[in-house]
């Protein structure tokens, strides 16, 4: 006999949830919307959103000892970004499992990136919730282990520059574009660059220097263009 999304779900997780807080992780608004307005998943998502990262942050920082911070932050934010997150959920085949709403169902909702990125998140925290803080790490160690590992083998992919013009490339938003105010005295100067994608100002970033600067305005532009999707 078929198994159900839910029972492939949980086949995946490897952990028996209890049938409450498994459904209320599956909730998406628009089901709720439609369905008299009971409780969605979005106040589990926004628990796992913490979770998760609290979990990915420490397994970076103790699997890395000798990289920076600024290359551990490049390297948790290629592991949770909306994309390596919807991935995962594709994995779990979180989709089919999801009860969403007729105008999400007839325009693909079940494998847009944003709606398996937040129910990926939701079901952290319903696995938090239901069965503890060290279960939980357990679980996301073992699912985010593939893709903190292609994260890793990025390389020069972390490159936030890089990154952002190959998303804009692959949204026809046109190239980014910079520009850097400097101020201080020459030995000690600042700089703060914003980066312009498509004529709208997407991110600011401050450095020591105009590179430093134009990275970091160029990983928060591409976070922008990443919930834009």
């Amino acid at each position: 006999m078929a198994l159900s999304p839910r029972e492939k779900l949980l086949a995946h997780i490897g952990l028996p949830l209890s049938p409450a807080i498994l459904e209320l992780a599956l909730t998406h608004r628009s089901f709720a919307y439609e369905n008299g307005g009971i409780p969605t998943n979005e106040r589990l998502e926004f628990l796992g959103d913490s979770v998760l990262g609290i979990i990915v942050t420490e397994e970076l920082f103790n699997r890395f000892p000798d990289f920076p911070e600024g290359r551990l932050a490049k390297l948790r934010a290629a592991t949770v970004n909306m994309r390596a997150l919807a991935e995962v959920g594709r994995f779990l085949e979180l989709g089919e499992a999801l009860m969403i709403g007729k105008g999400e169902e007839v325009t693909g909702g079940r494998e847009k990136n944003s709606m398996l990125a937040d129910s990926f998140e939701a079901l952290i925290g319903a696995i938090y919730v239901d069965q503890g803080f060290d279960k939980t790490v357990i679980f996301v160690r073992r699912i985010m282990a593939p893709t903190i590992e292609a994260a890793e083998n990025l390389g020069a992919g972390l490159d936030w520059k890089t990154s952002l013009q190959e998303l804009a490339a692959q949204l026809g938003r046109g190239l980014p574009e910079y520009s850097v105010e400097e101020s201080g005295p020459d030995h000690l100067k600042d700089f703060v660059a914003t980066c312009t994608v498509g004529k709208n100002a997407l991110g600011t970033g401050a450095g020591k220097s105009k590179k430093e600067a134009e990275q970091r305005a160029a990983a928060a532009a591409f976070a922008a263009l990443e919930e834009q999707k």
